[in-house]
């Protein structure tokens, strides 16, 4: 990649629209591309984002456009920050124009049909390409009004790594590096299921012990569904892992956070997600989740929980009072306990 070509951004939403600022800060030239037209000519004559990031002055150096092919063919660093639903549709068509390109998701989800990752949907369409993938604590307003924040690439090719962080590095947002593209991906993707819990805690008026104990509880589940499939468990100490957990089971400016808090209001899974006017991407994260972590045998009583309380008609109450009764087990599950009294 060299100075002079420019950075695709794909995707119209918050997050790719805070990554391309970022991108244009640190002197890139940015094409973000968009399906819809209006949104890209809004963007064009007001430098703003306003279904996604209002008030946010978009840079000069971003212009948007809705010429995909163009895109893809213009530029080597492209960073992917379609919804989950969308990706492999909008990409396997224009397959042919990636082989080489480094392809760098955003997207935090898992598909459908297949339980695939977003880089392994990336893979399918375009093995020939190089691919990594950016999670972490990272909610786009806060990135876009310049707050201090962290993130990781993870990629096994350690050259992407360094040209990621080399874009994308700054005043305000560091970027490290991890060769567990799978664990840390898989780290951001199942921590969307758990935001939607602690958001429901909040507005039921549970303690700050309760919301603890979900939270720790959360990421003790989520690593071992993740480490049964071959992550590294060190992984979800970090950024991507309990980072990324944190922050989205506590800021109500998280999306799915606030799909939980919606409906511990009492509105329907319907309306709190129309109210949010975004993908939350841990409703369909939830629903393959469950269904997998019954195929494999990993204890997930969270998973199941919430399962039960979005599509079986429990309350979060009776899911608590079944965590609770449930059998204790050692704290951490990748820690000995033959050394115990």
């Amino acid at each position: 990649m060299t100075q002079q070509q420019p950075v695709a951004v794909l995707g119209g939403g918050s997050f790719g629209t805070a990554v391309a600022n970022l991108l244009a800060e640190n002197g890139h030239q940015v094409r973000q591309w968009m399906r819809d037209p209006d949104q890209a000519e809004a963007i064009r004559t007001n430098r703003e984002n306003p279904r996604y990031l209002k008030g946010i002055k978009i840079l000069e150096a971003v212009t948007p456009v809705t010429d995909l092919l163009a895109t893809l063919q213009g530029s080597e660093l492209i960073f992917v920050a379609l919804p989950s639903s969308a990706l492999r549709s909008v990409l396997a068509p224009h397959a042919q124009l990636l082989a080489g390109k480094m392809l760098v998701s955003l997207t935090k989800g898992i598909e459908a049909q297949t339980f695939k990752l977003m880089s392994e949907i990336l893979t399918d369409i375009a093995p020939q390409s190089r691919i990594g993938v950016l999670s972490g604590p990272n909610l786009a307003r806060e990135i876009a009004e310049h707050a201090l924040t962290a993130t990781v690439v993870a990629s096994e090719d350690e050259a992407l790594c360094q040209c990621v962080q080399k874009a994308l590095h700054g005043r305000t947002f560091r970027v490290y590096a991890s060769a567990d593209r799978f664990g840390v991906e898989l780290g951001g993707a199942l921590k969307n299921v758990y935001a939607i819990i602690a958001g429901m805690a909040v507005a039921l008026g549970m303690g700050e012990n309760t919301k603890s104990m979900l939270i720790t509880r959360a990421l003790a589940e989520m690593t071992r569904f993740a480490v049964s499939q071959g992550a590294n468990p060190m992984t979800f100490l970090g950024l991507a892992g309990v980072g990324d957990l944190i922050v989205t089971c506590s800021s109500p400016k998280s999306r799915n956070y606030q799909v939980g808090f919606a409906l511990g209001e009492g509105l329907s899974l319907e309306e709190a997600v129309s109210r949010l006017g975004e993908v939350a991407e841990g409703v369909n994260t939830l629903k393959v989740l469950k269904v997998k972590a019954q195929e494999l045998g990993v204890y997930m009583p969270l998973v199941a929980g919430l399962h039960a309380i979005l599509f079986e008609g429990r309350t979060l109450n009776q899911v608590i009072e079944l965590l609770m009764r449930g059998e204790p087990k050692t704290d951490v599950d990748f820690i000995s306990i033959s050394g115990f009294n």
